[in-house]
């Protein structure tokens, strides 16, 4: 490697770790940011004391001061000011490392929102104190080792184990509130806000994706025609005058009726025209699909017919004894978290595609008793990796490829400990074709974790969840 690049390697790391810890600066100011607001919390406590018929008009006139001195909606700081009371009360090992700059901001929203079904069930006594503690405790390994994103369904998976019923009961109770609401944004277009179980709002995105997918994908197979209709119509219509009759042929695809009327249909051969390009994104796609579906289809019944209707994928977890009705456990829709276990039950019933697999001591998933050279080995990889294994990485499975993590053209073998699911723009990054300079390296560790080597050799790792699934 010439001096040249060696340089620019050096250079690329020296700023890779300087904005490492500029985050981790940033995380320790918004630590102390929160500390602040938990101070005028406790000033308003004392006001509303002194004042305490004006509890709610205190509280609204903080609320409104922080909103207009930051700039900030004021949505945005209520959530502020509960997240900073619920951290500093009831969330120590977060706070900690909050201050420490392991984790961000974006964490502790997770940690703490998540964490709501704990604290419900410590507060009405179906849960001890100590499960906050190991709550708080696992959320913190778990955030400061991921994403946000990745962090929201691992944290709400612990506080539902942890909380039980408790969180069973509260999906039950916020079924009943879905609605469906409307208000303007201006410029002709409205906001329509659809409130609905999680299932069925992941298999309604999913869907609408997929479509727009295949609405892109088709395109180009597009060949406009020319309606003969707009022949006589429009600002330069077409007469029985204005037709060369000498024409070669024009008798046979001419029908002429009673009073000099007549008509050019069928034309022998299409008039293709040059139509406008469809530009649409797939935000656009997805929102058109979705009008043409409401507005055209036919409403489902109203006892289950939308279940039966669904054809996406959605991945879910259910404990077998959970399954079989022995308990009522909380099952979990795999990237968002936990769901009522009569739900699980019902798409089961109603899905062929389940298959059992089995763990080792360690909680790791090692087979499952469909296994089979084939479909069994990609029946066990989707359950197992559940999204693309790049560290961060949510696309789901079923939009991934199925990887050689040592490459097969190189002696890499076909087998469940050299196989993950990554999405298109990180299968790319390990292509022999880049330049070695930029490219990246994975490879599966015995625990099945995965270990990309960057271009400035840092290790990253990605582990796979630890649980039973059922596909």
């Amino acid at each position: 490697m010439s001096q040249t690049s060696s340089d620019h390697s050096e250079q690329r790391a020296a700023l890779l770790d300087a904005w490492v810890e500029k985050r981790r600066q940033i995380a320790r100011l918004e630590a102390e940011s929160m500390e602040l607001l938990v101070d005028r919390v406790l000033l308003r406590d004392a006001e509303t004391q002194e004042s305490p018929y004006h509890r709610d008009t205190i509280h609204r006139s903080m609320i409104a001061e922080y909103s207009a001195a930051g700039h900030v909606s004021q949505g945005s700081v209520e959530y502020a000011f509960s997240d900073a009371v619920f951290l500093d009360s009831d969330h120590p090992v977060a706070r900690a490392s909050f201050h420490r700059g392991g984790i961000t901001a974006a964490h502790v929203r997770e940690i703490v929102r998540a964490g709501a079904v704990v604290r419900e069930a410590v507060r009405e006594g179906t849960a001890d104190a100590a499960a906050l503690e190991l709550y708080d405790t696992a959320a913190v390994v778990v955030a400061e080792h991921d994403t946000p994103a990745r962090t929201r369904p691992l944290v709400r998976q612990i506080a539902a184990a942890l909380a039980g019923e408790t969180l069973v009961d509260r999906h039950r109770r916020a079924a009943s509130e879905r609605r469906v609401t409307m208000r303007s944004v201006d410029d002709g277009l409205a906001l329509i806000t659809v409130v609905v179980p999680e299932h069925l709002a992941a298999a309604i995105m999913d869907r609408l994706t997929h479509l727009a997918r295949g609405v892109i994908a088709a395109r180009d197979d597009v060949e406009p025609v020319l309606d003969p209709d707009d022949l006589d119509s429009g600002e330069s219509p077409i007469f029985p005058e204005d037709l060369d009759w000498s024409a070669p042929g024009i008798d046979e695809w001419t029908i002429f009726g009673d009073r000099d009327t007549f008509t050019t249909d069928p034309l022998p051969e299409p008039c293709p025209v040059e139509a406008p390009a469809d530009t649409r994104t797939i935000d656009q796609v997805r929102t058109d699909l979705l009008t043409d579906l409401l507005l055209a289809s036919d409403p489902s019944d109203a006892a289950g017919a939308g279940v039966d209707r669904i054809q996406a994928h959605v991945q879910v977890t259910i404990a077998a004894t959970t399954l079989a009705g022995t308990d009522d456990r909380p099952a979990e829709l795999d990237g968002f978290g936990p769901i009522d276990p009569d739900i699980a039950r019902d798409l089961a019933g109603r899905n062929g595609g389940w298959s059992r697999l089995f763990l080792d001591p360690t909680g790791m998933v090692t087979q499952t008793d469909t296994y089979s050279p084939t479909e069994g080995m990609r029946r066990f990889l989707r359950a197992r990796d559940q999204h693309c294994r790049f560290p961060g990485c949510r696309m789901p499975v079923h939009r991934c490829q199925i990887d050689h993590n040592h490459d097969h053209a190189r002696g890499g073998r076909t087998s469940l400990s050299n196989l993950s699911h990554f999405c298109a723009g990180h299968h790319v990054l390990k292509h022999p074709d880049i330049d070695e300079r930029h490219r990246w390296t994975a490879r599966q560790l015995p625990d099945r974790s995965l270990d990309w080597v960057s271009p400035l050799g840092r290790h990253y790792s990605d582990a796979p969840p630890r649980r039973v699934m059922f596909v």
